[in-house]
Protein backbone atom coordinates (compact mmCIF):
# COMPACT_ATOMS: atom_id res chain seq x y z
CA UNK A 1 0.00 0.00 0.00
CA UNK A 2 1.59 3.47 -0.84
CA UNK A 3 1.33 6.24 2.23
CA UNK A 4 2.26 10.35 2.47
CA UNK A 5 3.78 10.57 5.59
CA UNK A 6 3.79 13.92 7.26
CA UNK A 7 5.05 15.20 10.93
CA UNK A 8 4.04 18.52 12.35
CA UNK A 9 7.25 20.76 13.34
CA UNK A 10 6.58 23.48 16.14
CA UNK A 11 10.18 25.95 15.64
CA UNK A 12 10.65 28.13 18.53
CA UNK A 13 12.98 30.06 20.06
CA UNK A 14 15.51 29.50 23.25
CA UNK A 15 12.37 31.36 25.19
CA UNK A 16 10.17 28.15 23.94
CA UNK A 17 8.32 30.99 22.25
CA UNK A 18 6.51 29.75 19.08
CA UNK A 19 7.83 31.22 15.83
CA UNK A 20 5.98 28.85 13.45
CA UNK A 21 4.16 25.27 12.83
CA UNK A 22 4.75 23.36 9.51
CA UNK A 23 3.44 19.79 8.42
CA UNK A 24 7.01 18.80 7.12
CA UNK A 25 6.20 15.91 4.22
CA UNK A 26 8.58 13.02 3.94
CA UNK A 27 7.28 11.61 0.95
CA UNK A 28 5.61 8.90 -0.71
CA UNK A 29 6.53 5.61 0.36
CA UNK A 30 5.17 1.89 -0.44
CA UNK A 31 5.03 -0.03 2.79
CA UNK A 32 2.89 -3.49 4.51
CA UNK A 33 -0.16 -2.12 6.49
CA UNK A 34 0.67 0.33 9.33
CA UNK A 35 -1.51 0.55 12.50
CA UNK A 36 -1.36 3.60 14.92
CA UNK A 37 1.73 3.13 17.26
CA UNK A 38 3.74 1.44 14.62
CA UNK A 39 7.41 3.43 14.87
CA UNK A 40 9.34 4.41 11.20
CA UNK A 41 12.85 4.82 11.30
CA UNK A 42 14.00 8.15 9.37
CA UNK A 43 16.39 10.92 9.50
CA UNK A 44 15.92 13.47 12.16
CA UNK A 45 15.02 17.02 11.36
CA UNK A 46 16.74 19.78 11.26
CA UNK A 47 16.91 23.34 10.60
CA UNK A 48 18.44 24.98 7.60
CA UNK A 49 17.56 28.56 8.74
CA UNK A 50 14.26 28.52 9.43
CA UNK A 51 13.63 25.91 6.68
CA UNK A 52 12.78 22.12 8.19
CA UNK A 53 15.30 20.05 5.99
CA UNK A 54 16.28 16.14 7.25
CA UNK A 55 19.78 15.80 9.00
CA UNK A 56 21.43 13.37 7.10
CA UNK A 57 24.76 13.56 8.93
CA UNK A 58 26.19 9.88 10.08
CA UNK A 59 24.32 9.10 13.40
CA UNK A 60 21.12 10.95 13.16
CA UNK A 61 18.47 8.60 12.50
CA UNK A 62 15.02 8.68 14.83
CA UNK A 63 12.16 6.34 15.72
CA UNK A 64 9.08 7.77 15.54
CA UNK A 65 5.57 6.60 16.32
CA UNK A 66 2.44 6.92 14.01
CA UNK A 67 -0.43 8.86 15.43
CA UNK A 68 -2.85 8.66 12.97
CA UNK A 69 -3.51 7.32 9.85
CA UNK A 70 -6.00 9.43 7.71
CA UNK A 71 -7.83 8.17 4.53
CA UNK A 72 -9.03 11.38 1.82
CA UNK A 73 -11.78 9.74 0.09
CA UNK A 74 -12.27 12.98 -1.60
CA UNK A 75 -9.27 13.30 -3.82
CA UNK A 76 -8.88 10.85 -6.73
CA UNK A 77 -7.44 8.55 -6.52
CA UNK A 78 -7.37 8.14 -2.87
CA UNK A 79 -4.79 9.59 -0.26
CA UNK A 80 -3.76 7.89 2.95
CA UNK A 81 -1.54 10.25 4.81
CA UNK A 82 0.25 8.96 8.21
CA UNK A 83 0.69 11.59 10.40
CA UNK A 84 4.27 10.82 12.89
CA UNK A 85 4.48 12.03 16.15
CA UNK A 86 5.08 15.71 16.26
CA UNK A 87 8.93 17.15 16.82
CA UNK A 88 10.01 20.31 17.72
CA UNK A 89 12.83 22.14 16.94
CA UNK A 90 14.83 24.97 18.39
CA UNK A 91 16.77 27.65 16.39
CA UNK A 92 19.76 27.36 17.42
CA UNK A 93 20.28 24.35 18.78
CA UNK A 94 19.14 22.11 15.69
CA UNK A 95 20.47 23.69 13.14
CA UNK A 96 22.31 21.68 10.74
CA UNK A 97 24.41 24.42 9.24
CA UNK A 98 25.23 23.68 5.36
CA UNK A 99 26.08 19.26 5.88
CA UNK A 100 24.44 17.64 2.81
Amino acid sequence: MRYQFCQYVTIVDMNEEILSEVLFDHGDFESNALTIGSSVVIYQLGLKQFDVVYDKREGKTTRNKVVDIELDLIKKPSVTRVFLEPVRLIVGQHDIGEVE
